[in-house]
């Protein structure tokens, strides 16, 4: 789904002031880290190494797993590739509605792939249920069994109850799961360690610098896993598929983790401001969240022009969510911004809601 991302501000040119599609949370102060890569410009001089191991040593070292667990990878979408390639031909379960990608490489790389909804319907339109049922990961077919998911998923920022998730791994111990915890940075829910994901012979776990530090543009991720899952992966794996200044990133970050420091419970109580305006506008439902980015609808029309209107009268910026399977037109994603941008939104929405009515 390559053009079917959020962040296509390039799609307006220069008419965009406020972004809400992404959901990196771009008001961080990188400055340090800036100041660190201008200083190792010399590095795109040279090739960086093949396999990236020093980089996978010092991750190793902050998540506290030895180094032969973790693969660095050209941020969280190559490992989700990469994975789908190492485990080729498998029969995967993808709990959604979720991130494209999972479904988009099952497919590239010959997966029986499909779409299990997460569960029951909520609220007459989201298929979103409290739980997490061990009897979704049931692939009940012959050969490798997967189940992919997101936690915190995106797009709605739900997150699994670690002990639902963790029954479903001790339940289905010949099923490899896939987590893909890119968004674990904006969470207070409880989720899986790094050590405990290393822990499990059919566990594996995808972390987001990316996201975590707003750094998209460096793409930069990694993958912790048993070693001898690890090993499958790293044989897949392209040299050189991470560059030199995402590695001089990535090596600065694990020794300095308190970079672009988030002030999440803030964050987290401003995304439920946000929330609660948006769902005093009539005709707009907001699923509930454990995140910064949350999941709305629109009653009646299309979010594809709600955002081709706010983008050209306002300069805000959403995602249209109408493309993620399980979704319907009226679908859109929000992550909060700052409160002077989040009241803008929230406006600008009462105001194409009240001219559409």
């Amino acid at each position: 789904m390559i053009q079917g991302h959020g962040d296509d501000a390039y799609r307006y040119g220069r008419e965009i002031r406020a972004n809400f599609s992404s959901n990196v949370y771009r008001h961080v102060d990188l400055g340090p880290l800036k100041e660190h890569l201008a200083a190792q410009l010399d590095a795109i001089g040279n090739y960086p190494e093949p396999e990236p191991y020093t980089l996978e040593t010092a991750i190793a070292r902050m998540e506290d797993v030895p180094t032969e667990a973790v693969c660095a990878t050209a941020g969280a979408t190559e490992a989700i590739y990469l994975i789908a390639h190492a485990f080729q031909g498998s029969n995967s379960k993808i709990i959604g509605p979720t991130f494209s990608e999972y479904a988009d490489a099952c497919r590239l790389f010959a997966h029986s792939a499909a779409l299990v909804l997460n569960s029951e319907p909520r609220g007459g339109w989201y298929p979103a249920s409290e739980h997490f049922s061990a009897s979704e990961t049931d692939t009940r077919a012959a050969g490798r069994a997967m189940v992919w998911l997101c936690n915190p998923n995106n797009p709605d920022g739900r997150v699994i109850a670690k002990s639902d998730l963790m029954a479903a791994i001790e339940k289905h111990p010949e099923t490899v799961f896939v987590i893909d915890q890119s968004y674990g940075s904006f969470t207070q829910e409880a989720l899986m360690t790094a050590r405990e994901a290393a822990a499990h012979q059919n566990v594996i776990q995808l972390h987001s610098m990316t996201k975590r530090y707003a750094i998209p543009g460096l793409r930069l991720g990694y993958v912790v896993a048993n070693p001898n899952i690890i090993k499958k992966i790293r044989q897949v794996r392209m040299p050189w598929s991470v560059n030199a200044m995402a590695i001089e990133a990535g090596l600065y970050l694990c020794g300095h983790p308190d970079t672009a420091p988030i002030d999440l419970p803030a964050l987290l109580s401003e995304a439920k401001r946000l929330r609660s305006r948006l769902e005093a506008i009539p005709g707009i439902r907001v699923v509930p969240t454990d995140t910064h980015f949350m999941l709305c609808r629109l009653a009646e029309g299309r979010a594809k022009e709600l955002k081709d209107w706010l983008a050209h009268e306002h300069g805000i910026l959403i995602r249209d969510a109408s493309n993620f399977e399980g979704l319907d037109e009226g679908c859109f994603r929000i992550a909060a911004q700052t409160t002077e941008q989040n009241d803008t939104l929230a406006e600008a929405i009462k105001a194409w809601q009240e001219a559409h009515r």
